[in-house]
């Protein structure tokens, strides 16, 4: 069974949308539910995660798309986990759902801490390379983002 916390923090993410999290969160579940009555139970965790991503993304792409375009980078800060600590959760839900795919599905699965770099992998059908690139240039963008938002109080 998934974590459903975590099923549903990852369907935030994913949407950026509370509402429109509910309604994913619900449906994978609902399906879920409708397998094993079926006698056709869901093959591991990893299925809600699957299933859920697939819904984000058709709910998603039926409302406004992320814009095209290169976004600004800089490198990671050390201070970078205090000025996430100041965001609140839909700061960050709201900046990766903008994010194009699968850029958006692999920083979603990576914020939320909860699955290695092979259980990513295997979810997302991408290779180890594809995956590390996507992290390392989400997260610069994500730090240039982070110091617009959230600046680094300056050291005295």
């Amino acid at each position: 069974m998934a974590n459903l916390p975590q099923l549903y923090r990852f369907c935030f993410l994913m949407t950026g949308e509370s509402s429109k999290a509910q309604d994913v969160f619900q449906d994978t579940v609902r399906e879920a539910a409708f397998l094993v009555a079926k006698g056709e139970a869901p093959a591991d965790r990893y299925w809600f995660f699957r299933e859920a991503r697939w819904r984000c993304l058709d709910v998603v792409a039926r409302g406004v798309q992320p814009e095209e375009g290169t976004n600004e980078a800089c490198e990671i800060s050390p201070q970078a986990p205090e000025q996430i600590e100041q965001l609140e959760p839909e700061q960050l839900a709201i900046w990766i759902s903008a994010a194009p795919e699968p850029q958006r599905s692999i920083l979603a699965l990576y914020y939320l801490d909860e699955f290695t770099y092979r259980e990513m992998m295997s979810m997302l059908g991408l290779k180890l390379h594809e995956l590390s690139r996507a992290i390392a240039s989400g997260r610069r963008e994500f730090q240039a983002w982070l110091d617009a938002t959230v600046p680094v109080a300056a050291e005295k």
